[in-house]
């Protein structure tokens, strides 16, 4: 069975979380001081079964700008995009923020989704803001994608988002499993009889029980004790699913969030990287060459410093090489 991962995206308080829950019963939001303050701080994860039996997973990322390295990381390892825009409020900013950063980690597929409608003024309301929107997206990879309005607290327009869901996996390319498994680590924690767990969404490769793995960038080895899809235990585990490994004879404090489980002699870790760096027309002002930068990969967020390889400053909207030297390994792949 093919698996694809849908993320969400777009502004605070436009009814991500809320959406989630009435798609599949789970209440992402899982911290105490999230349900305390009615907002997304970290990722959330749930799961569905498309109503042609094929499974989706699904990440829940904050909207809040503050909170936008938790969404780099819960994008890192999506198939498809779920961009939710507010029918009374429209495009917001945070809206254009995750649409670009959609954009720069190569995310192909998607759809729009137009909550709270139960809001609005009736249908011509929600047309207006459909129109809104598809301006909104001219000249982006979601231009001529469906836009679905939906009410999540009267169940309005779900079986038409599900159906919509359904024909966007149909055309999704299923991931190899050919070469190293790679899992970016996004929590870690400790069960009382079962020691140190950690959880991701696989990027590649297979996974079985029994098998040996290497953290990086640390380089600590450790042995699978048992596999989890969706909470369910399983033998094996393949690319794109949501997963949790319970790893023997190491412990918690050994690994971090950003650190990467993979084959043993898989990856090697590196201070430096070469890129083909692009800065967003929307930016703000030129790149100057030594600036520091938080540097993304996968989960992980570190500091480091850019290096152009040519001119002293890049200009918004301009593309070219530079090589990123950073404060603390990484692990990464050509093409990451």
């Amino acid at each position: 069975m093919k698996q694809v991962v849908l993320g969400t995206a777009g502004h605070i308080d436009h009814g991500k979380t809320s959406l989630i829950r009435a798609l599949t019963g789970i209440d992402t939001d899982r911290l105490k001081e999230e349900k305390l303050r009615g907002i997304t701080i970290e990722l959330g994860f749930a799961h569905m079964v498309l109503p042609s039996g094929e499974r989706l997973g699904i990440v829940d990322v904050p909207g809040h700008e503050r909170f936008v390295r938790h969404m780099v990381a819960g994008a890192t390892g999506i198939d498809i995009v779920a961009l939710v825009i507010a029918a009374d409020e429209g495009v917001m900013p945070q809206t254009r923020e995750h649409m670009e950063i959609c954009q720069l980690l190569r995310v192909k597929k998607g759809l729009v989704v137009l909550t709270k409608t139960d809001l609005v003024e009736g249908p011509e309301w929600v047309e207006m803001v459909k129109d809104d929107v598809t301006e909104f997206l001219k000249g982006t990879f979601l231009e001529g994608s469906p836009i679905i309005p939906v009410s999540a607290v009267k169940g309005e327009g779900l079986d038409e988002l599900k159906a919509a869901l359904d024909k966007l996996v149909a055309e999704v390319e299923p991931r190899s499993t050919d070469g190293a498994f790679r899992l970016s680590v996004d929590r870690v924690f400790t069960m009382k009889g079962f020691g140190t767990v950690v959880t991701g969404t696989s990027l590649s490769g297979k996974l079985r029980t029994g098998d040996p793995v290497t953290i990086y960038p640390g380089e600590h080895r450790s042995k699978v004790r048992g596999l989890q899809v969706h909470n369910l235990e399983v033998q094996e585990v393949f690319p794109g699913q949501r997963t949790a490994i319970n790893l023997q004879g190491i412990e918690r404090l050994l690994i971090q969030r950003g650190d990467v489980i993979a084959t043993p002699g898989a990856l090697v870790a590196t201070h430096i990287v070469d890129v083909h760096l692009g800065l967003l027309p929307s930016a703000p002002r030129p790149l100057k060459n030594r600036s520091k930068i938080r540097f993304h990969t996968g989960t992980a967020e570190h500091i480091g410093t850019i290096i152009l390889l040519g001119d002293d400053e890049m200009l918004a909207g301009a593309e070219g090489f530079a090589q990123v030297r950073l404060d603390q390994p990484i692990a990464a792949l050509r093409g990451d």
